[in-house]
């Protein structure tokens, strides 16, 4: 019940102060230049990675990207940069 009311404040609070909705609320915030890197900022860790596909834990769920080739160039405690191919991003909810 507390975590309801957590939410509630912080969605009043970011409606209320025009704050970023992906800084308050938790959100990754996920940027792609072609299909060749994704930028992930505010993830919660890497579940699984090899060379065609990388599952990254969320807040609200996980995050699958499929391709080819997959290199990571930067991990961060809340920031990853992939390089690689990429077909396919898919969100997975729990």
């Amino acid at each position: 019940m507390a975590k309801k009311w957590r939410q509630r404040i912080k969605n009043w609070l970011t409606k209320q102060l025009d704050l970023p909705e992906d800084v308050m609320m938790d959100f990754p915030r996920i940027t792609m230049v072609g299909q060749i890197h994704i930028y992930i900022e505010n993830h919660k860790g890497l579940l699984a990675f090899s060379d065609n596909e990388i599952r990254i834990m969320l807040s609200q769920g996980q995050l699958l990207v499929k391709g080819k080739g997959f290199v990571i160039r930067t991990i961060l405690p809340e920031e990853l940069l992939l390089e690689g191919k990429i077909d396919q991003v898919t969100f997975i909810n729990e």
